[in-house]
Parts: structure tokens; C-alpha cells; sequence
């Protein structure tokens, strides 16, 4: 097997990262909410309902931003009915889901979640442009942000919350582009509602941050034009345009599967081009970064039919998937596109966050797990905190169905304010080990800290309610640093974190 390599020097970076690219979303989507997050009865949960075991676990994940309440479920949100009094609260059909919501958690129990998981957690509030409009909008960014002195400001502290909540980052709603969505519009139409709706929010708050809604997936029939489209309205009324992939291995072809993340970047590139385009047409200074605020494995193809059969039910269990160890190697290299193009990407949410498509299970009355994904995750927010160094990886290549050539090998590297350094690689090969040689240059590393894999013989083995830790990252032997080089050999199908200090 040919060896795979790269080099590291810091006189060759990409950027910074933004410690919102390790955010997750939080929807009122089957168990996420209700028996996730929140759940009364359960024996850890606190005062407030919430789930302190899984508090604990959302905490070691190292989210820095949840994005709420949707999602498809936003385009029917009615904030107020989330606000006050629980037992005054509105039950509702949620088109989105075809679920009953009870509103028993709403919106002062989501900022007191995020206050609970500490001071780093920051609140991504979206609101309703596909039933609603600028009026709501601007009503709910009173209800929250303003200190008091009118009609909402003060009703928020009769509600028991006199401080404001602070939300500085806003969606102007969620995938306008998918005929699947509630109040669906044409690029022109989503463009003019989003323009007049950040414009109206600059008046009480010119320094609030708005993500304007990009393309539901790189696939979709307007992509592109789309963004273009959008963003001649809003350019200058804005700081982000998102964007929204999902992957799963389709028809058995886990060979582009594991390439994913070539699909990722070439989006990202994409919508950079996109942005840059309009911004020079119009001759603008200012640049548009990204917020990639939904993005996980999901098998969505089964989806469809689990939604489909329910007769509106409070929290049923929807979108549980439960990840494999070759889901969490692609979840892996998820991240490392996100962290290759940090220059750009300023804003990630790991779509979600408990028991939907997520890192952290739950079983009502009972135990909280991590899945497989858990892992990258939590290691990537730890350790990818700095500045991106600019990897070119010179790798063993595969042949791909969807995606063509790939390299076998998929890494970036960040340098931590203190000089360390953390490679994060993924080996996608699923049978041989890849030999890894980086060549460091004027970084003054000297040793490896630690090599970490997440790997196993078997690639469907997964983490359970019965065998919650069947799969951990365990320590790998043999990697050595020796006269500016690093030498490693990455398991099969696996993902690694090396740590250099």
C-alpha cells in the first residue's frame, strides 16, 4: 500500500475557527425535545424538567451553539404559544411532522437549557417565514432581546424571565426552497420576505447576525440560482447564507458513502462561488460567510414512511437511527470538510442534537448513551480550536460511482493558540491500513501527545441501550515523530486524532 502524505507549516493557514462550527440543533421533532432534553418524571431530571444525565453529556460533546425551534417545524411555529404559563399553553398539529406539540417546552426553557450547559452556549433563533412574516419576526425579537419598558419586553418578565435572553444570531426561516415546506416560496419570493424582515430587525438591533436560507442540498433543482437570487435582495442585509446535506450510503454503495465529504466540500465551493459573484456584480466590499447548519448521516430514505404512518402523537420516536462505526468514519470526515473550510464556514450545526439523527440517545425512564458519532464530535470541539493549517494530502485514490477518483486518505490539521497541533485524518480504505508520513515544517513539534482511533473490525459494530459502549476511540501504538517528520499508520475505515506538542 502506498503511503499517503502531507505538509504541515504555519506560514500556509486557511483561517481561523469559529467556535460555532461546533454547534447542533435542537427541533420539536419526534424524541428530541420531549424524553431527550426534557423530561419531568425522569430520575435525573432537575427543577426545570431537564434531563441532567444528558445535560452531562451535552456538555462533554462541547456544543457552542443550538440552533431552534426548526427546522421543518419553524414554518408552523407559533412563538407565543411557547411562552407563559405551561397549563395555558396550546396544544397544536405540527404539519412538519405530523405530530401533536404541546408547547410544554418552549421558548424560556430552551434559553434556560443553553444556560445550563454554560456560558459558551449561544442561542440561533429561527423564525417563521413560511406561515408568518416580518410582523411575527419583529414581535418575537422584542419578546427576547429587548430589556423592558413595552408591551412584550415586560410581558417576558411576568413570565418569570426580566432578563432579555440575548439572541444575537437569527434564520429568516428554514429550507424556503423545498416544496416539502409550509409556506413554500419561489427564490423571489423567500428573497423580497427575507430582505423586508432582516431590514425591519436592523431597526431595533442593527447588530444582529441574520443566516438567510441557502439551497435544501446541492441537488436541488434551483441550486445555484437560488443563492443568486436570494442574495440580490438581501446582500446587504445579511451575514450568512446556509446550507443543508445529508448523506446515507444509497443502494448499497458504500464506496461513494464514504466519500461524502467530497460531495460536502464541492457544495461548499459551490455556494463560496455563488456568494462571490453576486457580491462582485454588486460591487460590494462585504463578504457572505456560511452556515452550514444542518449536516449528519441520516438514513433519510427511510424517513418518508415512518412520518407518513403517524396519526398525530405526542413524541413519537421518529429518526432514531442508530450509527455504525463506518457512519461515525464519515461523520469524521463531515468535520473535516467543515474544518478545511473554516475561512468560510463560520457557522455548523450538527443536525440534531438527542435521539433524532443524533450523537446522544435516550430511553425514557432510563439510561442516556453516546453513539458512535458521539466520539468525532467531541474530539473535534476539543481539539479543533485554532487556527486551520492548509493540508494537500498526495494520497492512494479509489474509484467512486457518485464522486469519481477519491483520495483514500481525507485530513486537516489546526494549531492551537499554544503551538500544539491536532491531525485529524480519516482513513476510507475499508480492508488495508494506510501508512501516514507529514512533514513538519518550522512548527517546533517535537512529540506525539497521543493517537486516538475510533475503529473496528467490524464496521457495522454500534453503541446500544444494551452494549452502550460497545465502540470507544482506544490508543494507537507505533506513532512517532522524529526529525520533522510524523510517521502513522491509520487502521482500516477509521478516524484518527493525533495530537503534536
Amino acid at each position: 500500500m502506498r503511503t499517503a502524505r502531507f505538509t504541515l507549516d504555519p506560514a500556509f493557514t486557511v483561517g481561523e475557527v469559529n467556535p460555532r462550527l461546533f454547534g447542533s440543533f435542537v427541533e420539536h421533532l419526534g424524541r428530541c425535545v420531549y424524553t431527550g432534553i426534557f423530561e419531568p418524571d425522569h430520575p435525573t431530571a432537575d427543577e426545570a424538567g431537564l434531563r441532567q444525565d444528558v445535560l452531562d453529556l451535552v456538555r462533554e460533546l462541547g456544543v457552542t451553539t443550538i440552533r431552534y425551534p426548526g427546522g421543518n417545524f419553524v414554518s408552523g411555529y407559533k412563538w407565543e404559544d411557547s411562552v407563559g404559563p405551561v397549563e395555558d399553553r396550546p396544544r397544536r398539529l405540527d404539519l412538519a411532522w405530523r405530530s401533536t406539540e404541546t408547547n410544554r417546552f418552549g421558548l424560556s426553557e430552551y434559553i434556560a437549557f443553553l444556560r445550563k450547559i454554560g456560558p459558551r452556549a449561544e442561542p440561533m433563533m429561527a423564525v417563521n417565514l413560511g406561515t408568518r412574516g416580518v410582523a411575527e419576526a419583529l414581535e418575537l425579537q422584542e419578546y427576547a432581546n429587548h430589556p423592558s419598558g413595552t408591551a412584550l419586553s415586560d410581558l417576558r418578565a411576568e413570565h418569570g424571565d426580566k432578563d432579555p435572553f440575548g439572541i444575537r444570531l437569527w434564520c429568516l426561516g428554514n429550507e424556503m426552497d423545498g416544496p416539502w415546506q409550509t409556506g413554500h416560496k419561489t427564490a423571489e419570493e423567500y428573497g423580497r420576505i427575507a430582505a423586508e424582515t432582516a431590514r425591519a430587525m436592523r431597526q431595533i438591533d442593527p447588530g444582529v447576525e441574520l443566516v438567510a436560507c441557502g439551497s435544501s442540498g446541492q441537488s436541488m433543482e434551483t441550486f445555484a440560482e437560488w443563492e443568486a437570487t436570494v442574495l440580490e435582495e438581501t446582500y446587504d442585509l445579511v451575514d450568512h447564507i446556509s446550507l443543508h446535506a445529508y448523506y446515507e450510503p444509497l443502494d448499497g454503495d458504500v464506496d461513494s458513502f464514504l466519500a461524502s465529504a467530497v460531495d460536502m466540500e464541492s457544495f461548499i465551493e459551490n455556494v463560496v462561488a455563488t456568494c462571490d459573484h453576486v457580491g462582485a456584480r454588486l460591487k460590494s466590499k462585504k463578504r457572505i460567510n456560511l452556515s452550514f447548519d444542518e449536516w449528519n448521516v441520516w438514513y433519510m430514505t427511510r424517513t418518508q414512511a415512518e412520518v407518513s404512518a403517524l396519526d398525530w402523537p405526542e413524541a413519537p420516536r421518529l429518526l432514531e437511527d442508530n450509527y455504525s462505526v463506518m457512519d461515525a468514519v464519515v461523520f469524521g470526515s463531515l468535520l473535516i470538510a467543515l474544518l478545511r473550510h473554516a475561512d468560510r464556514v463560520t457557522v455548523a450545526c450538527l443536525a440534531q442534537l438527542v435521539n433524532v439523527i443524533a450523537p446522544i440517545m435516550t430511553e425514557p425512564g432510563g439510561p442516556a448513551w453516546r453513539q458512535t458519532t458521539f466520539f468525532p464530535f467531541a474530539q473535534a470541539s476539543k481539539y479543533g480550536r485554532g487556527e486551520v493549517l492548509d493540508v494537500r494530502v498526495d494520497s492512494p485514490t479509489y474509484e467512486t460511482k457518485r464522486y469519481g477518483e477519491a483520495d483514500l486518505l481525507h485530513a486537516t490539521a489546526v494549531r492551537a493558540g499554544d503551538g500544539t497541533v491536532t491531525v485529524f485524518a480519516v482513513n476510507r480504505g475499508r480492508t488495508e491500513p494506510l501508512p501516514l508520513d507529514v512533514a513538519l515544517g518550522g512548527l517546533g513539534l517535537t512529540s506525539v501527545v497521543e493517537h486516538s482511533a475510533l475503529a473496528d473490525a467490524d464496521p457495522d459494530a454500534r453503541n446500544t441501550l444494551a452494549e452502550p459502549e460497545r465502540v470507544v476511540p482506544h490508543p494507537v501504538d507505533g506513532t512517532v515523530l522524529d526529525g520533522g517528520r510524523l510517521s502513522a499508520v491509520l487502521e482500516p475505515l477509521s478516524w484518527n486524532v493525533i495530537r503534536l506538542a
